[in-house]
């Protein structure tokens, strides 16, 4: 493949990269004036590349640069998503950032930039890339979280996640070394080759353990979990929004593909490692989440649990089980992204309110953004019909199907403890005395976010999972 063909290929990233510095150099010459000129710009340019990655999608297979990098299908599909979540992270954020007086021209660029680490993640195909991307995107979120340098539960999140962020890495480094001496090569393909080989080698599944755990701690997954309910809890809360949504997506990605592309030969060496991070993350999340009175510290958890249920897809180790995270996934970006709005709406004249309190009697105070919240909470519980039990009837399906039938028992078991907490707000939103209304000129941005999340995960228009399933399928499919 030419230099020329290869630039090609990767015109999404090199769109976001020549895009981020160029609006890098404009704030720094224009000032904090500029912020908002630069969030719609930014947004402009999101969805300038999320075009760009349909319109290149033609369901072959490229592998550039050597194969250190493979756009098909399956990436594609995880970057439509990213960049879709990005572009919306920045499009709820400016009610917020305006308020509270954070409206300085980096949030946007970050945000750009650490979408473009999470482009290469998920089109990594070689242990090298794998780590560039993680780092490209981790750098980008370590500043997010310590946006507000005026607070001090901000930069405490952000000094959190860094040196936690600086553990992972060395993790998923050393597994990734070893790796390295076990099989001599960081190609994926060539890893599968030589590990089809030497299956029982001890060094090897060392290795592969010590990459899981530094995966798991970028999903977010228990015991790997320690950083995300301060982060989620100290972050600006759009930032928070992001960090749920894209990053979660396209770390999962990541992971499905550093599993099922080099070590298709040794599943049962990796799948018992999936299982347990499944079920940790699952247990933590359902009970964790209980006895939780900040809103944004039980989306934590819930994220937490979140990742355990979509683990159980990966556990399979199938292209159903692929397809059926993909298709979990997805979901879970809208009942996230959706979730966020709603609490970036409760809002009173002194400032951002995030106890689960503060909602109560919603439905009398403000009966819009009940409904939109309740439908947002039924899905994240899993109720039918709403998508969310779409979401885990296809992991659990999956696991099935693979022989796993203890662990989606487990997981619809852990599915019916965590509703608890999800129904808990929807009883304190509905039937407790009114708390004081939240302020209602929030924007039409935010609002429209909220609602239209809710509405995609409302039964009537769950016509939308038929072609979704489909094309996270066929996406799963190249993989294999």
């Amino acid at each position: 493949m030419t230099i020329a063909d290869t630039l090609f290929w990767l015109s999404p990233e090199l769109m976001l990269a020549g895009g981020a510095m160029a609006l890098l150099i404009a704030g720094v010459f224009l000032g904090d004036a500029s912020a908002r000129h630069i969030s719609t710009a930014s947004i402009v340019l999101l969805i300038i590349a999320l075009l760009t990655v349909v319109a290149l999608n033609n369901g072959l297979r490229q592998d550039l640069f050597g194969g250190a990098f493979r756009i098909d299908a399956y990436s594609s599909f995880a970057k439509t998503l990213i960049l879709a979540a990005a572009a919306i992270a920045i499009l709820m954020s400016d009610r917020f950032i305006a308020s509270e007086q954070l409206g300085r021209f980096e949030y946007p660029v970050l945000i750009v930039l650490a979408a473009l680490g999470m482009l290469l993640m998920v089109s990594a195909n070689d242990l090298i890339a794998l780590y560039m991307g993680v780092e490209t995107q981790s750098l980008a979120l370590y500043i997010l979280a310590a946006f507000n340098r005026d607070s001090r539960r901000s930069t405490e999140a952000g000094l959190k996640y860094f040196v936690l962020g600086a553990l992972s890495s060395c993790m998923l480094l050393y597994g990734a070394s070893l790796i390295y001496g076990f099989t001599g090569a960081t190609n994926f393909a060539a890893i599968a080759e030589s590990a089809a080989v030497q299956r029982e080698n001890v060094g090897l599944v060392f290795g592969l353990a010590f990459l899981v755990a530094g995966l798991a701690f970028k999903v977010s997954a228990a015991p790997f979990h320690m950083w995300t309910p301060d982060v989620y809890e100290g972050a600006p809360t759009p930032v928070t929004a992001f960090f749920a949504a894209a990053p979660k997506l396209a770390a999962m990605a990541l992971f499905a593909r550093a599993l099922v592309t080099p070590f298709p030969e040794i599943v049962d060496q990796w799948r018992p490692l999936i299982a347990i991070l499944a079920v940790a993350s699952m247990t933590v999340g359902a009970f964790s989440a209980i006895v939780q009175s900040n809103i944004k510290r039980l989306m934590a958890y819930s994220s937490i649990g979140h990742m355990g249920f979509a683990l159980i897809g990966l556990a399979a180790g199938t292209a159903n089980g692929v397809g059926s995270v993909l298709v979990y996934m997805a979901i879970y970006v809208v009942m996230t992204i959706g979730a966020f709005a709603c609490i970036l709406l409760m809002r009173r004249r002194g400032g951002m309110t995030e106890a689960i309190e503060d909602l109560s009697g919603l439905t009398r105070t403000n009966p819009g953004l009940a409904f939109a919240f309740t439908v947002l909470l039924f899905s994240l519980a899993g109720v039918p019909p709403t998508a969310g039990f779409f979401g885990k009837f296809f992991v659990f399906q999956a696991a099935v199907e693979a022989d796993l039938v203890w662990l989606a028992i487990f997981g619809a078991v852990m599915s019916v403890i965590s509703a608890y907490y999800y129904l808990r707000i929807i009883w304190i939103m509905w039937f407790n005395e009114p708390a004081p209304a939240f302020e209602r000129e929030v924007g039409a941005r935010l609002g429209m976010t909220a609602f239209g999340s809710a509405a995609l995960l409302f039964p009537v228009l769950l016509i939308f999972i038929g072609p979704l399933v489909s094309a996270a399928r066929n996406a799963a499919a190249a993989l294999f």
